[in-house]
């Protein structure tokens, strides 16, 4: 599914949406504001490219930054969980991740991790990315959340 479909199913399920953005920098409320009607069910995101955005804003722990990194499943996870709720929204998608060129946190390029957290709990995913130039990354990876919401929201 793409954007379009996403943002039809979840005004027909009266659903909305938000997000906590590193990685791919506001990219997918972007995406999804593109589309007619998606202020019936976009609430807003956060973009946190800098740490101490994730921490002092969103309220991710500092711990499980310390502990894990900002590129890792569990700072993705507290990403959706803490935004979703200053959001008050029923999905939040987050994104976090390592675009290159360079190793970061020990971390390839082409590693990242996104979670959607919902009603019932949060899943995280976790992608590596080979050789990819980093904005059609940053593109690929919005694409598959779009999806993977969508088919999360189809579901319930």
């Amino acid at each position: 599914m793409n954007e379009i479909d996403l943002i039809h199913l979840a005004r027909k399920k009266g659903r909305t949406i938000g997000s906590c953005e590193s990685l791919t920098a506001g990219l997918f409320c972007a995406k999804l504001a593109s589309v007619p009607g998606a202020s019936q069910v976009l609430k807003g995101g956060f973009v946190t490219y800098f740490t101490e955005i994730k921490e002092t804003v969103v309220g991710v722990d500092s711990q499980v930054i310390h502990q894990y990194g900002v590129i890792s499943k569990q700072c993705a996870e507290e990403m959706a969980i803490k935004a979703k709720k200053l959001l008050d929204v029923d999905y939040c998608v987050s994104f976090t991740g390592n675009a290159g060129p360079d190793t970061m946190e020990g971390k390839p390029a082409g590693d990242v991790f996104c979670a959607i957290s919902g009603k019932e709990n949060t899943i995280s995913f976790s992608f590596h990315f080979k050789n990819e130039e980093r904005n059609t990354l940053r593109q690929h990876v919005v694409d598959e959340m779009i999806s993977r919401l969508a088919d999360i929201i189809e579901k319930e």
